[in-house]
């Protein structure tokens, strides 16, 4: 399996995940109200252009940029919700459970004690994966499951 690091977009460039999401049921699993073909422009004013929202690349042992996820924040500074999460194809299936480490590790690092996310109800190798990973289900609402987890202090 390799190896993933984590890369902060603190530039807030958006290019590598346009080249990503080009395919339309990407972008659509990705945020369903996004404008498709992907438009950089709508994503940092519309879906990431709050002040507070931080966004993150994923990448392998090569350098090459094979997913991202948003942190935006959520009831208060120290709670992040997990967003737009997206792994290129050939990454699934293995790389789950990293990248919910590394989204974690991100979250404490934006001195978050809990992170949250929301899972359509569907998509079952997504909600055992954070329900493996220590997520509680809070509440089940139009096809999504929302989650909570609270991270360790380190």
């Amino acid at each position: 399996m390799p190896q993933l690091t984590l890369h902060h977009n603190r530039w807030k460039d958006l290019g590598a995940l346009a080249e990503m999401l080009q395919d339309k049921d990407d972008l659509t699993l990705v945020n369903p109200q996004a404008s498709h073909p992907f438009d950089e422009g709508e994503w940092q004013r519309k879906w990431l252009g709050e002040l507070d929202d931080e966004s993150f690349y994923i990448r392998d042992e090569d350098g090459r940029d094979v997913g991202f996820f948003a942190l935006r924040v959520g009831i208060g500074p120290e709670v992040r919700h997990l967003t737009y999460v997206y792994v290129i194809p050939e990454m699934r299936g293995g790389t789950g459970e990293e990248l919910a480490q590394l989204a974690e590790d991100a979250a404490r690092e934006l001195g978050a004690l809990s992170i949250t996310l929301k899972v359509e109800l569907d998509n079952e190798p997504a909600l055992n994966l954070y329900r493996k990973s220590g997520y509680e289900e809070l509440s089940r609402r139009d096809g999504m499951a929302t989650m909570r987890r609270d991270l360790d202090q380190d």
